[in-house]
């Protein structure tokens, strides 16, 4: 078992946020964009400076899984204020905008603690749910969400430069979820 530590991000994390958001991101989807449209979403998703403001933002929450030898291994990103709250319901949707691990580490535990935190963490906010996308083909991203009880509640679109992604936009009830 992988050994590390949890804790949320500083400003000092922001390189290796930004260099850990693309390597995971590229490794999982870089094939399916034309070199233009990646690049171009890369630079803006994933440049230091946005990663920085985004660190900065009292809105969002980073929480980062380190390794024993200080190297950034997953992290997981919250939106306290969901950008998807009119597909739903619920009163006070959290969003989950990234769960990504270092390339490699997919099925080492990591993914599974920092769900664990999501979850703790919008419980208690008093949050009523949890809304989150991901790609209409990323089908081991869509049996982990499964597991905790996630579902579809919407079809969304994701843009990678001039690209289109056919999203799911997934979400988990907290009502009644134990904590």
């Amino acid at each position: 078992m992988t050994r590390y530590t949890m804790r949320f991000a500083t400003p000092d994390d922001t390189a290796a946020l930004a260099d850990l958001s693309r390597d995971s991101f590229c490794a999982a989807f870089a094939h399916l964009y034309r070199e233009e449209d990646l690049g171009a979403f890369l630079k803006s998703a994933y440049a230091p400076e946005a990663i920085a403001a985004q660190i900065a933002d009292p809105k969002r929450l980073y929480r980062l899984a380190v390794g024993e030898d200080g190297t950034l291994l997953a992290y997981c990103k919250l939106v306290l204020e969901s950008e998807y709250a009119e597909h739903s319901d619920a009163r006070n949707p959290l969003g989950l905008g990234q769960l990504y691990t270092a390339p490699g580490m997919t099925g080492s535990g990591l993914g599974a603690a920092l769900m664990e935190w999501a979850l703790d963490e919008a419980r208690e906010r008093g949050c009523d749910a949890i809304q989150l996308s991901v790609w209409s083909e990323n089908y081991g991203a869509q049996r982990f969400y499964q597991r905790y009880g996630f579902a579809k509640i919407a079809d969304i679109d994701f843009w990678v430069g001039s690209h289109r992604d056919d999203e799911f936009l997934y979400e988990l009830k907290l009502d009644g979820v134990p904590g």
